[in-house]
């Protein structure tokens, strides 16, 4: 049975050493019922909804404000430096929090991650900004 006092959701990191990797970032289920566990309200810096058609890649790049992105429709593919890949699917989410570290130039070959969307079907996200 899952934990009902948190949840645990993908976060996407900057590390010490610039690279970009992931890691499980808890988030307490503190309010509500006990039929209905909620976190604490979080504030928002804003949404933008995001509509990318089959086909889609990006260069690898940070992010550049901390977001949660929420998978809509389509499949989405995030891929590290170190040649990982991760996907995400309808109604999966992570919290992109891969900024360029403090005083650092953009490096292509270190820096970041890139996405893309899989299959033949268009990619709709959400990002729901800190």
């Amino acid at each position: 049975m899952p934990d009902t006092a948190t949840m645990t959701l993908p976060e996407l990191f900057t590390d010490a050493d610039g690279r970009a990797r992931w890691r499980e970032r808890v988030l307490p289920l503190a309010e509500g019922s006990p039929a209905s566990r909620l976190t604490a309200l979080a504030p928002s810096g804003g949404s933008q909804w995001r509509r990318s058609p089959a086909g889609f890649a990006s260069q690898f790049h940070c992010t550049t404000t901390p977001q949660w992105l929420v998978v809509l429709r389509g499949r989405m593919e995030i891929g590290l430096q170190d040649g990982s890949r991760r996907v995400f699917g309808p109604g999966e989410c992570f919290y992109s929090n891969d900024t360029l570290p403090p005083g650092a130039t953009f490096d292509a070959t270190l820096h970041g991650h890139c996405s893309r969307a899989l299959g033949d079907e268009g990619l709709e996200t959400l990002f729901v900004r800190d």
